[in-house]
C-alpha cells in the first residue's frame, strides 16, 4: 500500500502562536510601572525566560479542554522563577537598576493576572470554534467501548470531535456500530481518512464499555495498550497481527503519518502508555489534569512516538559534524574508486536505487556500481553476491564496503543517518512488513549506513526477523553514546569477507 502523503503541520503552530503572543503581552504589560531604564533591561530577558519555561512545561501544546484558571498554579510558578532570574541578572550586571521586592511582587502578580486573562480568552475562542466546526474523528477500540465514546462525543460538541466511524479489530467484524460504519482493515481506514478528512483518532480503553474496570480487557487483549505503539505505517503493513488483532504500532503510526492527532480516552492508568512510548503532550508523566477528560473519562493527547523525537537534533548534529569532514577527507578515495569503476566497467559510475527511509518515505540511495544489472531485477532480487557480472573492481569494492562511500552524501542531505536500521527496497519492505511482526516499526527512526544489527554480523542474506529485532531494540534504547559505539565498532571491521 502506498505511503500516505504527509499533511501540513500548520495546526500546531496555529495553536501555539496565540498563547505565546498572550504570554509575551502579559510580560510586556507587567513592566509598565518600572522606570524606563529598568524596563529596557528587563523586558527581553523576561519574555524569553517565561516563554521558554512555559514551553518546557508543555503549556503551548494542544489539549482537550483547558482554561486559564486551570493553568494558574503552573503559570504562577514559572512567572515567579522568571522574575527572580531577571532580578538576579540585573543585580549581577546592572546594579544601578536592581529590582526591589515590591517591584518583583507587583510585576509577577500583574503578569499572572494578564496571562490568565489572555489564556482564558484564547481557550474560550477555541471552544466556540470547536463547537461550531468539529473535526472529523475515528474512534478506535472494541465496538462497545468505541460506540459509547462516539455517542458521548456526538452529544457533547464542546469537545470539537465529530465521530465519522469506528475502527474495530477484524474478529469483531459483526459488531454493531450503530449509525457509524465499522472499519476492520487498514485499507478501510486509509479510505475513511481521505474521504472524510479525518483529523483526529481517539483510541479507547475497553473499560469504557461499562464505565468501570482497570483498563485492560484480558479476554480480548484490547485494553489500555490499544492506544500504544511506537511504530509507523509503511508500504504493505497489514494493520493486524497474526492473532487477528490490530497491529497497534503500525496503526498509531498510520494516523501520525496522515497528520491526524491521536488521543487516548479511558479509565486505565497513564504509566503503561508512557512505558510503551506514548508520550503525553501536556502535564507530568503519570498524572492527568482535572480538566482533561471526555465527560468524566480521562483523556490525553499522545505525541508521535518518543523515539522519533528523542535526541533527533543531537543525532542530526552528529551526522553533519562527522560526515562533512569525513566526506572531504575521503574525496581522493572517492575519485580513485570512481576512476577504477569507469575504466574497468565503463560508463555509469554511480548506482542509484530507490529505498524506503524514515516514516516510509522513499529516497534515492547512492552506491558505486559494482555490476551491470537490469533495474527491474535490482528492485526485486535479494542478493547479488557471487554474480558472474561482477568485475574484480566491483568485487573489491563490495568486500571492503567502499561501494557504500557515496552514501555519505545521502547522510549529508538528510536522507539517512550514519547509524540506524538498514534501508531496504519498497518491494521487500512491503513483503517483510506482512510476514515479520515489527518490521514496519523499524522506520520510525532515520535509516542508516550502519547499525546495531550490522555490527552483530546481520548483513546480506541473514535473518530478517533477527535484524528487525535488533533494529527495534536499538530504537527503543537509543542514545547518542550508543551511536558513537556503533560507529567505532564499524570502523574496526571495515574490511570483511562479504559486503551487504
Amino acid at each position: 500500500m502506498a505511503v500516505p502523503a504527509r499533511r501540513s503541520a500548520g495546526a500546531p503552530l496555529r495553536f501555539r502562536l496565540p498563547l505565546v503572543a498572550g504570554d509575551s503581552l502579559a510580560a510586556v504589560l507587567s513592566t509598565a510601572f518600572l522606570s524606563e531604564e529598568q524596563r529596557d533591561a528587563v523586558l527581553l530577558p523576561l519574555v524569553l525566560c517565561v516563554t521558554m519555561l512555559n514551553a518546557l512545561a508543555g503549556l503551548y501544546r494542544p489539549g482537550l479542554v483547558l482554561s486559564g484558571l486551570d493553568q494558574l498554579p503552573t503559570l504562577a510558578a514559572r512567572i515567579a522563577v522568571s522574575w527572580c532570574a531577571v532580578a538576579a541578572f540585573l543585580a549581577a550586571l546592572l546594579p544601578d537598576h536592581t529590582l526591589g521586592l515590591p517591584a518583583l511582587l507587583a510585576g509577577g502578580a500583574l503578569q499572572l493576572a494578564t496571562a490568565c486573562a489572555c489564556r482564558s480568552f484564547v481557550h474560550g475562542r477555541r471552544r466556540a470554534l470547536a463547537r461550531n466546526r468539529p473535526r472529523s474523528t475515528l474512534v478506535v477500540g472494541t465496538v462497545p467501548a468505541a460506540r459509547r465514546v462516539a455517542a458521548l462525543l456526538a452529544q457533547h460538541p464542546e469537545y470539537g470531535l465529530r465521530p465519522v466511524g469506528i475502527a474495530a479489530p477484524a474478529h469483531e467484524e459483526g459488531g454493531d456500530g450503530g449509525a457509524l460504519p465499522v472499519l476492520t482493515s487498514t485499507e478501510e481506514i486509509h479510505r475513511a481518512v481521505i474521504q472524510n478528512g479525518v483529523a483526529e483518532a481517539v483510541f479507547v480503553d475497553s473499560g469504557t464499555a461499562s464505565g468501570t474496570g482497570s483498563g485492560t480487557d484480558h479476554g480480548t487483549g484490547h485494553g489500555t495498550d490499544l492506544a500504544l505503539g511506537s511504530g509507523i505505517a509503511s508500504p504493505g503493513a497489514s494493520g493486524t497481527d497474526r492473532s487477528g488483532r490490530w497491529d497497534r504500532p503500525a496503526l498509531v503510526g498510520l494516523f501520525h503519518e496522515y497528520g491526524c492527532a491521536t488521543w487516548f480516552v479511558g479509565t486505565g492508568p497513564w504509566e503503561p502508555a508512557l512505558a510503551n512510548g506514548g508520550a503525553p503532550a501536556e502535564g507530568t508523566a503519570g498524572s492527568g489534569h482535572m480538566a482533561r477528560h471526555v465527560w468524566g473519562f480521562a483523556g490525553r493527547r499522545l505525541e508521535p512516538p518518543a523515539a522519533r523525537r528523542r535526541g533527533a537534533l543531537a543525532k542530526r548534529l552528529l551526522d553533519v559534524v562527522m560526515t562533512a569532514p569525513v566526506l572531504l577527507a575521503v574525496s581522493p578515495l572517492l575519485l580513485a574508486c570512481a576512476l577504477a569503476v569507469r575504466l574497468c566497467d565503463g560508463p555509469g559510475v554511480l548506482f542509484r536505487q530507490e529505498r524506503v527511509g524514515q516514516d516510509g518515505r522513499p529516497f534515492t540511495l547512492l552506491k558505486f556500481r559494482t555490476l551491470r544489472a537490469d533495474p527491474h531485477e535490482a528492485a526485486t532480487r535479494w542478493s547479488v553476491a557471487g554474480d558472474h557480472r561482477m568485475s574484480a573492481v566491483g568485487n573489491f569494492l563490495r568486500r571492503t564496503s567502499m561501494d557504500e562511500l557515496p552514501q555519505l552524501w545521502n547522510v549529508l542531505r538528510g536522507d539517512m543517518s550514519l547509524v540506524g536500521p538498514r534501508p531496504e527496497r519498497p518491494y521487500f519492505v512491503a513483503n517483510f512488513s506482512k510476514t515479520h511482526p515489527g518490521y514496519a516499526a523499524r522506520h520510525r527512526m532515520p535509516v542508516g549506513i550502519t547499525g546495531l544489527a550490522q555490527v552483530h554480523g546481520l548483513r546480506g542474506d541473514t535473518s530478517i526477523e533477527d535484524r528487525s529485532r535488533f533494529d527495534n531494540h536499538y530504537i527503543d534504547h537509543w542514545s547518542l553514546w550508543q551511536d558513537v559505539c556503533i560507529l567505532l565498532r564499524t570502523a574496526m571491521s571495515l574490511v570483511r569477507p562479504a559486503g551487504s
